[in-house]
């Protein structure tokens, strides 16, 4: 078996981490597991108050390399300084509240080495809560929500609706990815949480393909932590945060002509994204500023019901204008 595995290619597993010891535990565990063995390991903590250390190198295994931040340097910066510690051939990334199936990166490796014109392979992936447990109901619902139910197995080439519009092939939750054809310098701190759609991007912008492999082979955590799971003024951050990012990337989206088909989606995606921003910025009372981004959305559209609701409300005495009555309005 150590033979075969210096015949592989290397294979760099990318985990940012901070703060979260139990579910890095979980997911190196799933990483040194692979039945894939020729593998680096690369975690960098992000200046948790409790350093992980311990639990990285209680795996007792030299295929880990561990880096600690000594101030925090933000998701964006960590994540994109982790994929650049990279030596291998490929690179799969692997959050620390995910895990993997034992023979994801046995099953999607081989088919980048068969096909030197592939960017990356993809798969399914499972909804998991907190604990650790598989959620079926969920599983489904984002199978469907990111049209995999509908593809075949095989080449994608090209593979921009899918990697763009459907958001199928996801580099950040169940991809391996080639390393060669990503420049990890083009990630701006505007791109903060969309960093996996825009390495989607970089993928597929050149015409290389895609190859789906229609098998669950990584689970995706949901818990308290994550942006979709919050309430209240985390929320309003969270969504105004992800709004920004939106209105950046579906920006330079825009500019690229070699995507000129699916332009009209994404002048769709950036003018919803003013509007979010902007209701995320009233929850926050900054009222002013949020009125911008709703007169930015109107001009640029003949009518939309969302942003006028928005705008009207904004004109409100501020007794009125609470959260509640933006609730409708918010998605």
């Amino acid at each position: 078996m150590l033979e075969n595995s210096y015949q592989q290619p290397l294979v760099s597993v990318i985990t940012p981490t901070y703060n979260r010891p139990e579910y890095l535990k979980q997911a190196l565990t799933s990483a040194v597991n692979q039945t894939y063995r020729n593998i680096e390991i690369i975690v960098s903590d992000n200046c948790s108050p409790q350093d992980p250390q311990a639990i990285v190198e209680s795996f007792n295994d030299p295929r880990i390399r561990y880096y600690r931040n000594s101030s925090n340097l933000g998701m964006l910066v960590n994540t994109i300084q982790t994929f650049k510690y990279a030596r291998g051939k490929y690179v799969a990334s692997l959050l620390d509240d995910d895990m993997w199936e034992p023979d994801f990166l046995a099953k999607l490796v081989p088919i980048l080495e068969e096909n030197s014109d592939l960017a990356l392979a993809f798969c399914d992936h499972y909804m998991m809560n907190a604990a650790g447990e598989i959620d079926m109901a969920a599983t489904e619902k984002s199978t469907h929500a990111y049209k995999r139910h509908n593809l075949q197995e095989g080449i994608y080439q090209p593979f921009a609706l899918h990697a763009l519009i459907n958001q199928s092939a996801c580099p950040a939750i169940a991809a391996v990815v080639r390393k060669e054809i990503v420049n990890w310098d083009e990630f701006t701190n505007e791109i903060a949480g969309m960093w996996d759609v825009y390495l989607a991007y970089i993928c597929c912008r050149d015409g290389k393909g895609a190859y789906y492999y229609p098998e669950r082979l990584t689970r995706y955590r949901e818990h308290e932590q994550t942006d979709t799971m919050q309430s209240g003024s985390r929320n309003a951050e969270a969504k105004i945060r992800k709004a920004r990012s939106e209105i950046f990337c579906y920006g330079r989206f825009l500019q690229d002509q070699s995507l000129a088909e699916f332009h009209p989606y994404f002048k769709q995606k950036w003018l919803h994204a003013h509007t979010t921003l902007g209701i995320g910025l009233m929850r926050i009372q900054q009222v002013k500023q949020a009125r911008t981004y709703f007169w930015q959305a109107l001009t640029q559209q003949k009518f939309n019901l969302r942003t006028l609701a928005a705008l009207g409300l904004s004109y409100l005495p501020q007794k009125l204008n609470k959260p509640k009555n933006l609730a409708g309005i918010a998605r």
